[in-house]
């Protein structure tokens, strides 16, 4: 009797080492092992191993646990049928069920989900040789399973496994609406993300905003005109505004200036400057990026799959999309998003929707259109009168502006949540 009671005792320790390690290796931090697997930590990277093979890794315990609660059970089913006849199976279901559930299920899972990567560092070394010994097992056990689903036409390739930058995604918004990051900061993780989905096409300067000066002029004109502007680079054009022939450095200019002694009409515009350089306005913004840095230029013209011309693109243009307006001395305030009474919004046809959603922390879709004016076009499948409404992706939209076909000004307001049906 004490060897059967010392044998069941043992079987609820198994079984609750199976169940505690099967808790601890699948919510283990990918990213602390993989640290930890650098650092030359040897329990961190038999836990990466493991995980590699969530399947068979799962299957395995699962199999061990099942295995020891069930032949827990048996033998305490023989103890009291032994001891009480016929009712010993029912007290043996209550009390095994009991001491499954607390001790070698709620118990070690609980501990296993607080303290996981500490567990799953301690586990590791034990469970790995049990799940080589039994890999052949669950090997048979998936091709069963996965002949059993395609029976129900589910296809196992077709299930849908989180990426990394998925799971980030998720954190980094989680960590924020707990308060342990900031939204400025969660903004920026996500932008980081982001740069290798966001075309250039989607944050350029459009042509018609672009600051370009006509190389035809005289040298005089020329040298005004960059000096009155805000940047540093500018286009120059021949021809006609969309013919870019070179892009002219404020300081290249002045150093020419300098060396001529003033006598500015004996320059040449087109010789200061730079030869132009034309992107597709598909590149992503990390492969924009990378071009900028292993360049070492700052400015790229952005032209669509014909060659024409579509705007302007620059690193700061970039570097803004991953930490927000940069503005210096120089910089004219940005206009375009203005609050006004009763939460309302007025909003500028132009302005991204990536800035509305980071300014106003909106979810607005941005797959479709890149401006506020263009997801408006694009639902309301009309270029929209003014006065006319709208209600989509639960914001208000009324047009307050329009230019020929172009939408200037619109007033945004959250859309009120409908009441609820009684009943």
């Amino acid at each position: 009797m004490l060897l059967i009671l010392a044998a069941i005792l043992a079987l609820l320790l198994l079984s609750a080492f199976f169940s505690g390690s099967e808790t601890a290796l699948t919510a283990a931090s990918r990213s602390r092992m993989h640290h930890l697997e650098v650092e030359g930590e040897a329990r961190a990277r038999l836990v990466n191993r493991m995980i590699m093979h969530k399947e068979r890794l799962i299957g395995a315990l699962l199999l061990g646990n099942n295995l020891v609660n069930i032949l827990a059970s048996a033998l305490a089913t023989s103890v009291l049928i032994s001891l009480f006849g016929e009712a010993g199976v029912v007290y043996a279901t209550i009390a095994m069920t009991l001491l499954i559930v607390i001790f070698g299920e709620i118990l070690p899972k609980t501990y296993a989900i607080r303290h996981a990567d500490r567990m799953a560092l301690a586990v590791a070394p034990a469970v790995r040789p049990f799940v080589a010994v039994l890999a052949p097992l669950t090997g048979l056990t998936q091709l069963l399973i996965t002949a059993v689903l395609r029976g129900f036409g589910v296809r196992a390739d077709a299930t849908r496994v989180l990426s990394l930058a998925d799971e980030l995604r998720g954190t980094i918004d989680l960590m924020a609406r707990e308060g342990t990051v900031r939204r400025h900061y969660r903004d920026m993780l996500r932008s980081i993300l982001d740069l290798s989905e966001i075309e250039v096409g989607e944050i350029m300067v459009h042509r018609k905003n672009m600051f370009t000066i006509d190389a035809d002029q005289p040298m005089s004109r020329i040298v005004d005109e960059v000096m009155q502007s805000p940047h540093t680079r500018v286009p120059l054009w021949r021809g006609e505004p969309d013919n870019i022939v070179g892009i002219i450095h404020a300081k290249n200019m002045l150093r020419a200036v300098r060396s001529h002694g003033g006598d500015i009409d004996q320059l040449n515009a087109k010789a200061l400057a730079t030869e132009p350089w034309f992107v597709p306005d598909t590149t992503s913004l990390a492969e924009q990026l990378a071009a900028f840095r292993s360049r070492r230029e700052h400015v790229a013209l952005v032209v669509d799959e014909y060659g024409a011309l579509q705007g302007l693109v620059t690193l700061e243009d970039i570097l803004e999309e991953i930490v927000g307006e940069i503005a210096d001395e120089h910089d004219r305030p940005s206009v375009g998003i203005t609050a006004e009474a009763g939460g309302a919004w007025l909003v500028d046809g132009g302005v991204s929707i990536r800035d509305l959603n980071r300014a106003l922390d909106w979810r607005l879709p941005d797959e479709e259109a890149a401006t506020v004016a263009g997801l408006v076009i694009h639902e309301a499948q009309q270029i929209p009168e003014v006065g006319q409404r709208y209600s989509f992706h639960g914001v208000d939209f009324e047009v307050i502006g329009r230019e020929a076909n172009r939408i200037t000004r619109l007033r945004l307001k959250r859309a009120l949540e409908p009441p609820a049906e009684a009943g």
